[in-house]
């Protein structure tokens, strides 16, 4: 095992603990536990700095890679504020026997509930029209009713659904309440299989599907696995929704899709550079709506995200580790 063995006080240090507690959570029951540092934000310059005494860091997309990790003596435990960890050099922890810890499932229903809040903008256009009557154009109408983009209903429509774990099926679960028709698709399809849900592969998921969401991880095969080639082949006025990771997609070939079709629209919370360039090719397309990488951010999803990454420490300093990726 690294590092030194713990006192009774160890020391413990956030280095980006912003995004998930910007001050409306609280930190106490992890102050508690040692001589705690918390950072919410801390650049690549100053990492060893401010992590060079610690026997466990908490960190959420700081980069924590083999240099890092070999100039860190004392460092035990990683544990990462978020399901995701490809920001840690995984085999140089493991070559330490530095286990690295995430939380899984805390942002299920956060993520799920706004695949939706972006379809039913797409949809229903909601801010286009709370816009056009505070210009005062319904007070100008002749009727009493006008719409200024065409409403669609969900209901009959089919919705495909790229990954189909928690959060996947709880899409499939919210959209079969609106009367949607799923598809999906799965590695693990008789492992997960529900009633209502048809799995099947992806270019006939992309084919058939009225609304396509991508819920799944990223990894070294799916990057970039929407591309031109698969784009071709959607449905006419088809919708894409991705609330995954941006590097899923291919943003160039995206932006050709919404400009010449045959793709009617897309909704993104996630780009393959985060924070964005200003001069992204998606953010001019009127048919592209992009949402900051918020879909995890509900203060109840955070709260159980503070609350997994405590059990994750508490199980560590018990000398039982839990939730362990390496």
């Amino acid at each position: 095992m690294a590092g030194r063995p713990l006192s009774t006080l160890p020391r413990i240090v956030i280095l980006d603990g912003h995004t998930l507690n910007p001050g409306d959570l609280s930190w106490e029951a992890l102050l508690s536990l040692g001589e705690v540092s918390v950072y919410p934000r801390t650049a690549p310059a100053d990492i060893i700095a401010r992590s060079q005494d610690a026997d466990l860091l908490i960190v959420n997309k700081v980069r924590i890679d083999a240099d890092v990790i070999a100039q860190l003596p004392h460092l035990r435990c990683i544990c990462v504020t978020a399901t995701g960890y490809n920001n840690i050099d995984i085999a140089a922890a493991r070559a330490r026997q530095i286990p690295v810890c995430n939380v899984v499932g805390y942002g299920t229903d956060a993520v799920a509930q706004h695949v939706f809040a972006l379809l039913l903008e797409l949809t229903n256009h909601v801010a286009l029209h709370v816009a056009s009557v505070r210009a005062g154009d319904w007070s100008e109408q002749p009727d009493f009713s006008y719409w200024r983009a065409p409403l669609t209903e969900l209901r009959g429509k089919t919705l495909g659904i790229v990954g189909f774990g928690r959060i996947g099926q709880q899409v499939a679960t919210i959209g079969q309440a609106f009367g949607l028709r799923i598809l999906a698709h799965h590695k693990h399809p008789q492992r997960d299989a529900r009633h209502g849900v048809t799995f099947t592969d992806v270019p006939t998921l992309f084919r058939e599907s009225d609304f396509i969401s991508l819920n799944t991880p990223l990894t070294a095969s799916n990057r970039g696995f929407v591309n031109a080639g698969l784009l071709n082949v959607v449905k006419p006025g088809a919708i894409l929704i991705n609330t995954a990771r941006g590097e899923l997609i291919d943003e160039i070939a995206l932006a050709n899709a919404l400009k010449e079709g045959p793709l009617a629209a897309a909704a993104l919370d996630v780009l393959s550079q985060e924070p964005p360039p200003p001069d992204h090719p998606l953010f001019v397309l009127p048919n592209c709506l992009i949402t900051p990488h918020q879909a995890w951010a509900s203060r109840e999803a955070r709260q159980r995200l503070l609350d997994g990454t405590l059990a994750n420490v508490l199980a560590f300093l018990a000398g039982n580790h839990q939730n362990v990726v390496n």
